[in-house]
């Protein structure tokens, strides 16, 4: 499906038939029907602009509307959010160009828009532009499904679930009800679950958005992130934002993107099953405190991430006793980088109140299981923090 914006389907494109399994959809989604001598994967198409005699009415015509390697990417991004449907997707130079895209294509002055006070922080710098420009912006915690308190009149609900980096779960079915009786819009920030751990559009969301940086590309070497929608006029309207601010990939991430994607079910299995048992092993400790995984039997969340969520993720957080003792486990993590970002192939961990943003003990560690072996980082983990006892 394509508006009159967007890039053309392209000739001889199969949609995966919809009891395909995930690794199988990851692996074959986005390719061309095969052509002799061609490559499976064509590269990445560099080009400012194209031949255009006559009237402008192909599929590319300039390089910051359309690029036939986008298309593919975001012909597979579609056939891994929403399996058998017809959607759009229009991906971004990163995850906040695609947050971006969504809120300031859809509100206008005097709208109301509701965000989660417990989100991504940079979600508080959008928030000062949308205030700037005569949006009112009303906040409520993930947890709870508390945004329906304030949702009343809104024009645009944004939903970020498991919420970054406390990972608290809403109801989002429930929350898409309630905002489609008052007539508004709801958006999913899907960059912790990623499209094979949660289908937004299939829980009734209008728009699924993610920063593909993390978990979906898993290697911590691009940036990028997408918007994939039912309703072709949304899109129209993302798509024209992206045209607005030139906020495109460049044709070699996008290709890496795309190449990445057919081991997003691999990987993303192995660190859902290696979050789980470091999880429980972190459970036994008595150092560690305020520890979260919605793949918890005993989590706050799993109840409710059980009803939709596929896989719970890579991510576990947890509370160290002060500012000093995170540190020193950090400082003692053999194979876990100490780096921001999530969802990479190599395991990572912070303390997130470096950063000043987030409303979090000092000694809060969000850490991202990567694909080493499980009893190598268990280990490891384990190890730092019997070194880091004072």
């Amino acid at each position: 499906m394509a508006s009159e914006t967007g890039a053309a389907p392209g000739p001889g494109h199969t949609v995966p038939d919809f009891g395909t399994g995930d690794g199988t959809r990851a692996v074959r989604a986005g390719l061309p029907d095969p052509v002799k001598y061609e490559p499976t994967l064509p590269g990445p198409v560099f080009a400012a602009h194209f031949h255009l005699p006559g009237e402008p009415t192909g599929p590319y015509t300039y390089g910051r509307d359309t690029n036939p390697t986008w298309t593919y990417l975001e012909r597979a991004i579609g056939e891994l959010e929403a399996p058998g449907r017809a959607v759009e997707t229009v991906t971004f130079a990163s995850g906040m160009a695609a947050i971006s895209a969504v809120l300031f294509s859809q509100l206008r002055t005097g709208d109301a828009v509701v965000l989660p006070d417990d989100g991504y922080q940079a979600l508080a710098l959008l928030r000062e532009q949308l205030t700037a420009y005569g949006i009112e912006v009303r906040t409520a915690p993930t947890g709870g499904d508390a945004q329906l308190g304030v949702l009343a009149g809104a024009r645009l609900l944004w939903i970020e679930s498991p919420s970054n980096p406390g990972l608290d779960v809403c109801d989002i079915r429930r929350l898409v009800r309630a905002a489609h009786d008052e007539g508004a819009l709801v958006a999913v920030d899907n960059t912790l679950a990623t499209p094979l751990g949660q289908r937004p559009l299939e829980l009734g969301a209008d728009f699924s958005v993610a920063s593909d940086t993390k978990g979906t590309t898993g290697h911590g070497d691009i940036l990028l992130g997408h918007v994939t929608c039912e309703d072709a006029e949304l899109a129209a309207g993302v798509r024209r934002w992206r045209k607005m601010a030139g906020a495109i990939p460049g044709p070699m991430e996008a290709w890496l993107a795309h190449r990445s994607l057919a081991t997003l079910q691999l990987r993303l299995d192995r660190q859902c099953a290696s979050a789980l048992v470091l999880a429980r092993a972190l459970g036994g400790r008595a150092e560690v405190s305020g520890l979260r995984y919605p793949g918890l039997p005993d989590d706050p969340s799993h109840a409710v991430a059980s009803t939709q969520m596929r896989r719970y993720g890579c991510v576990v957080s947890f509370v160290l006793p002060d500012k000093e003792h995170a540190e020193r486990f950090l400082d003692g993590l053999r194979l876990v980088d100490d780096a921001t970002s999530f969802g990479g192939v190599r395991s990572t961990a912070e303390r997130r109140g470096r950063w000043g943003g987030d409303a979090v003990p000092e000694g809060f560690v969000r850490l991202s299981v990567g694909a080493e072996d499980p009893d190598d980082l268990v280990a490891d983990v384990l190890r730092a923090l019997a070194e880091a006892a004072p």
